[in-house]
């Protein structure tokens, strides 16, 4: 890992939340995630799988954690399964944790090669009633690969069929979406390496640069302040790019006079940042972007302004698009005759906002969390209003991560340059 190491304390009460949800006498296991291939003898770069990571801070392939506070071993309640490493693969792979490498990071004091669990384990399973099994839900996802979780609960089941089988997600959806100050502590460090990328890339952003020159930047940027890299593909999108909004070709060329939109953030820990921004490619917002800018950043503050607890996101986005509803006749974009016969299931300002406002971020971009019950403190969510208007080639998004308090919210993007007057000062300095 390029990060320094974290604060095992995340861990530690992360599986202490965790635990106390559990039934009586149940034991939760969780697995990582597999190492896929690509092509050839090739494998993707490995990526922990988020619920494991969150419970034990390890990022190595083939790990286990086993819960089982009822144990009547105390030694037994929490163990770290790790594979046992091996000079031969080492000299090929790299390192692999040593057990006081891995009590060290996750704070869990008993660790078990994987190649000896096996016995354990059927121990523990027969003196337990219940069994929670990980499959690492997501309520965006649409994959429908077989992967470990799935196979894992398929061969528990065919191996223990007469016990009672529970979902670890249904708790992990509750906890991971509130972050505990110290969590907020590793997002503010993926954020403020966010912040001096953006602010190196508008010092280099002229007319002729390649959308791609901008992504490396950033990368480089991310990569120099030991960011693992991008928290996901970076869009830098100019001129009518803009209006795709998972643009990542970044292949074009940077026209004067255009704007570019950038969404982009670090992930720090293997937590992320998410961070939108639109700026001029010559240093200089004309009359009507600036029109336009002002009121997707109008749009920015009033949903920072009513996003809080006990706010549902449903009723949260409704009162958003009443307001783009306003604005947009304001600026020119929709008529008073389109709003009066608008299509309530299908409303005229999504014309030109076709998007969410807000999402939950942590340890995924697109974070667990419910988008049904209200909000709730602890929270962190993107405000991410945008503007897209084909007939005049713009695209505008502004984004920032807000940890949401007991009385509102909190901007932990409040330091990035984000008016017009601002963005314009930077890029001419």
């Amino acid at each position: 890992m390029k990060y320094l190491s974290l604060n095992s304390e995340i861990f530690i009460n992360n599986r202490k939340r965790f635990i106390d949800r559990m039934d009586k006498n149940s034991i939760a296991i969780f697995n990582s995630n597999d190492e896929l291939p690509t092509n050839g003898d090739q494998t993707f770069k490995f990526k922990q799988n988020s619920d494991l990571f969150w419970l034990t801070g390890i990022e190595q392939e083939d790990t286990m954690l086993i819960l089982f506070p009822n144990n009547p071993d105390p030694a037994y309640r929490e163990v770290l399964v790790l594979v046992r490493p091996n000079a031969i693969k080492e000299k090929w792979d790299g390192h692999r944790f040593r057990k006081e490498e891995a009590i060290a990071i996750s704070g869990i004091q008993n660790i078990i090669w994987l190649d000896a669990i096996d016995g354990l384990l059927q121990a523990w399973v027969h003196l337990s009633d219940t069994i929670y099994l990980n499959t690492n839900e997501n309520d965006r996802k649409s994959n429908h690969v077989n992967v470990r979780d799935y196979r894992y609960a398929e061969t528990m089941k065919s191996l223990y069929p007469l016990h009672q089988y529970k979902r670890s997600a249904k708790i992990l959806k509750d906890l991971r979406a509130i972050k505990s100050a110290l969590e907020i502590e590793v997002m503010q460090k993926a954020i403020d390496i966010t912040d001096n990328a953006f602010r190196r890339v508008m010092k280099f952003i002229k007319p002729g640069v390649m959308e791609y020159e901008i992504e490396a930047e950033i990368q480089h940027s991310f990569l120099s302040q030991r960011a693992t890299g991008p928290a996901y593909s970076s869009i830098i999108a100019s001129g009518d790019n803009a209006r795709i909004l998972h643009y990542i070709s970044n292949n074009q060329e940077c026209k004067d006079g255009d704007l570019i939109l950038m969404d982009f953030g670090a992930e720090y820990g293997n937590y992320c940042a998410d961070l939108s921004r639109t700026i001029p490619v010559n240093g200089k917002f004309s009359r009507r972007q600036k029109t336009v800018y002002n009121a997707c950043l109008h749009l920015h503050h009033y949903a920072a302004s009513i996003l809080k607890p006990g706010v549902s996101i449903v009723d949260y986005t409704k009162k958003v698009g009443d307001e783009a509803t306003i604005l947009f006749q304001k600026i020119g974009l929709l008529k008073k005759s389109e709003v009066k016969n608008e299509d309530l299931n299908n409303r005229a300002y999504t014309k030109y906002l076709y998007h969410g406002i807000s999402h939950h971020l942590g340890i995924d971009v697109h974070d667990l969390g419910t988008r049904t019950e209200p909000i709730k403190a602890g929270m962190v969510f993107t405000i991410e209003p945008g503007i897209y208007i084909e007939e005049e080639q713009m695209g505008i998004r502004i984004e920032n991560n807000f940890w949401i308090t007991k009385s509102g919210n909190r901007d932990l993007m409040k330091n990035i340059p984000i008016t017009v007057e601002e963005i314009e000062a930077f890029m001419k300095k």
